[in-house]
């Protein structure tokens, strides 16, 4: 079995928030993603020692590792992880 695909573009960015499409491709098929991140959420988390992209790619990853992707929901802001999973913000900071 291959490893996903994660791709992450940023479509939009406001004084707060950014917003993200990703995509995971995997054995042919793919499913597509709307994420918004809060800048102060993006400090929380990562401080200043990550870009954006790399902990909303980093987030997919954890979130893979623990579900299909199509289990992963279609929009959402990335907090809203922590719901299910709550070693998340943890584990997140860890990895970064």
């Amino acid at each position: 079995m291959t490893e996903p695909e994660i791709t992450v573009k940023r479509i939009a960015e406001d004084d707060d928030t950014f917003s993200f499409l990703v995509l995971i491709g995997e054995n042919k098929s793919q499913t597509e993603h709307t994420v918004r991140l809060a800048k102060s959420y993006c400090s929380h988390l990562a401080g200043d020692s990550c870009s954006p992209e790399r902990l909303v790619e980093e987030s997919f990853k954890f979130l893979l590792e623990h579900e299909p992707k199509e289990a992963i929901l279609r929009s959402f802001d990335l907090p809203v992880i922590g719901r299910y999973f709550p070693e998340y913000e943890k584990e997140i900071a860890r990895r970064l």
